[in-house]
């Protein structure tokens, strides 16, 4: 596996590339997680694919310089060139996508800004099927962002408010766990506010992904897992909707961490079918 770094504007991406086939994957992985978890796949999968995975502004070792902006512009560019170094894509070069729940909407917008060029989307617990209220309160409204600003350098309240909602039942323990341990420090409040904020702009349009699905007849592949309670298969199921020629849903035995080694066999047929 080589790790690489490409100088992108003022910042430096950082990604990795491994396996030896003909077709090009393009990996996107999961909220505060890093490029490097799609590695396993170069046992079972390297000689079918060259995958490039890519680490997402303030994730791993990428060193985003450009405030909290990111756009289809720059997730598109920064793709052409860590394959092409600045060329444009080829005409007849088809890629597949893989993105893991923060990584699934990533995926998802880079489909639908270059969709002509996608053979096949796997999609792995994904975000980005379903429009999530507090998250569009934090990162789409200037008073929404404002008070998520504030709350991450003064948290107290929000835990003291968590708790209560536990208690009464109206939060769910994985949920409950989940909130704890991405505002429970400092930096890592810091981390939230600044990946939210930065990756906002990318909100795929979900009717138009579908229609460049049926226009361009790209595979589409979902794993859930069955004991997920972060991301549910519910929105995928809507999604696969009127598109089931080209869709296909599995749910399998694992909790939200469907990107692990253990679940390689699950994984496998999605991407080589």
């Amino acid at each position: 596996m080589q790790k690489l770094q490409l100088l992108y504007k003022d910042s430096e991406i950082n990604y990795f590339r491994f396996g030896s086939g003909k077709k090009l994957a393009i990996c996107f992985h999961g909220y505060g997680e890093t490029a490097d978890s799609y590695s396993f796949l170069e046992v079972y999968a390297g000689t079918e694919f060259s995958f490039y995975a890519v680490d997402l502004p303030f994730h791993g070792e990428t060193k985003w310089n450009e405030g909290y902006d990111f756009n289809y512009n720059d997730l598109q560019s920064i793709i052409k060139e860590i394959i092409f170094k600045g060329s444009q894509l080829q005409s007849n070069l088809q890629l597949t996508l893989l993105g893991f729940s923060l990584g699934g909407r990533m995926a998802l917008s880079l489909y639908q800004a270059m969709p002509d060029q996608i053979e096949k989307i796997v999609l792995l617990a994904p975000d980005g099927l379903k429009i999530n209220f507090w998250y569009w309160l934090a990162t789409q409204t200037w008073l929404g962002n404002q008070f998520f600003s504030f709350t991450m350098k003064h948290p107290g309240w929000f835990f003291g408010f968590l708790k209560i909602l536990n208690s009464l039942k109206l939060v769910n323990t994985s949920i409950f766990k989940f909130v704890n341990y991405y505002i429970g420090e400092r930096q890592v409040r810091q981390d939230l506010y600044a990946r939210w904020t930065t990756l906002r702009k990318l909100r795929p349009d979900l009717k138009k992904i579908k229609s460049f699905i049926k226009q361009y007849k790209t595979a589409v592949r979902l794993i859930y897992g069955r004991y997920d309670r972060i991301i549910l298969a519910s929105p995928g199921e809507r999604f696969c909707r009127n598109i089931e020629t080209h869709c296909r849903l599995s749910i399998i035995h694992s909790g939200h961490q469907v990107l692990q080694e253990k679940h390689a066999e699950e994984i496998l047929p999605a991407l080589l079918d």
